[in-house]
């Protein structure tokens, strides 16, 4: 987190919730960001609040377990879920959960992103598959998505949603933002009648430059 203290962190939490809201990714009190802290607690966005008329003080703290620490507010329903994928990856730091309207219709379709078609899509994003159905705001969210958090950087969520995860926030805001984009695009390959994908020997060039773009993306090092 370097420098940064939780209430630059609040702010930055209703920036993303702003910009989930002005892309037209949640409505109404969709939708839920969370970021794990130094210290284990969580910062999670509130029950029944619009991300995009959220106030840093709503934000909740909460500790590993999903206890209040600090708010006046419930935490958002879908708790369970952020704290399953911070148990099973260590590395990440930030959740999102959005409904993007053509990633959530795919999910409605049972369709995971996984065909290669895109290059940024292979070589950052990877696959996206579908979590089975599971009724929100219950344990059968997170048991439903545990198969396919260790593997992968987003999924969808069955006639729900879609959820992301990254090793900051900015990085979970732009795999969500990764998914509903490749998402419109696989639509509009469809109504084309089907696209051409990248062969196996393409798909494995290209992630084997995901770490050479994980190096451009960081401080330039001018020694």
């Amino acid at each position: 987190m370097g420098e940064r203290t939780v209430e630059d962190i609040r702010q930055e939490v209703c920036r993303v919730c702003r910009l989930l809201y002005d892309r037209g990714y949640v409505v109404g009190h969709d939708g839920n960001v969370s970021v794990r802290l130094p210290d284990g607690a969580l910062l999670i966005t509130p029950s029944g609040v619009s991300k995009g008329r959220l106030s840093p003080e709503m934000l909740v703290l909460c500790d590993g377990e999903g206890r209040v620490l600090a708010g006046d507010r419930h935490p958002s329903s879908e708790i369970a879920m952020h704290l399953l994928v911070y148990r099973e990856r260590p590395d990440v730091a930030a959740v999102v959960h959005a409904h993007p309207p053509t990633a959530t219709a795919f999910a409605i379709c049972r369709r995971p992103l996984s065909r290669p078609y895109l290059t940024e899509t292979v070589s950052g994003l990877g696959e996206v598959p579908v979590a089975p159905f599971a009724l929100p705001s219950t344990r059968e969210v997170p048991d439903s998505l545990r198969p396919y958090v260790a593997g992968h950087s987003a999924a969808l969520l069955a006639n729900h949603g879609a959820i992301a995860w990254g090793g900051d926030l900015w990085e979970a805001f732009d795999r969500m933002e990764t998914v509903e984009q490749t998402a419109r695009i696989y639509a509009q390959v469809q109504q084309l009648g089907g696209g051409v994908e990248l062969t196996e020997e393409q798909v494995g060039a290209l992630r084997g430059l995901a770490g050479h773009y994980r190096t451009l993306a960081g401080p330039l090092d001018r020694r």
